[in-house]
């Protein structure tokens, strides 16, 4: 027998925690999510824009949100003007995300503020994102609960934002993520 213990996941609590909404809202989410928002045909973005809004999504005027996308809670989700959702990607927001005005978000980037309590009982545990104006989070990124994307940041293909902030105006990637210099320099700015 070894000493490290296991966690009794029948016991684990806050499997509905994060809902927000009665299951029969969740469910009905569920279903227009399937038929309108992460269906992969080239349907209207502002059809998918209407949708996640009567579920109670707070978007701006202008924003693009492109195919194969999943929100997990729409109520909980906050999009400024003029932003752009590339294809595939995935607010998994058992808490809220907020996106700045003239943000993008790349194809196949994974937006999750949820966690578990993996020491005690695998609790729900959730934060959430703060991506602010003029912010670039390019492809296959993931983007954990705590993070915040400073002003017009950019985040490298493939990066692990881990909860850190990043500064505004810088270009930060990696896994660990860590800063790479100027989004624009000072000669690019002057000229």
């Amino acid at each position: 027998m070894s000493d490290i213990p296991v966690i009794d996941l029948s016991r684990a609590p806050g499997e509905r925690a994060a809902w927000g909404r009665p299951t029969w809202q969740v469910y009905l989410w569920a279903v227009c999510e399937l038929l309108v928002v992460t269906n992969p045909w080239q349907i209207s973005s502002s059809l998918r824009v209407r949708v996640l809004r009567a579920f109670g999504a707070q978007i701006g005027r202008g924003v693009v949100f492109r195919p194969r996308t999943r929100v997990k809670f729409p109520w909980k989700l906050h999009i400024g003007d003029r932003s752009w959702v590339g294809e595939g990607v995935w607010f998994h927001n058992q808490d809220h995300v907020y996106v700045g005005d003239d943000v993008v978000i790349s194809q196949e980037t994974f937006l999750t503020t949820g966690s578990h309590a993996h020491r005690r009982d695998m609790a729900l545990i959730t934060r959430p994102i703060h991506i602010e104006a003029g912010a670039w989070v390019t492809s296959r990124c993931v983007v954990l609960g705590g993070s915040r994307v400073g002003r017009s940041a950019l985040i490298r293909p493939l990066s692990l934002v881990d909860g850190c902030t990043v500064p505004d105006g810088e270009v930060w990637g990696g896994n660990p993520i860590v800063a790479l210099g100027p989004r624009f320099p000072q000669e690019a700015v002057d000229e």
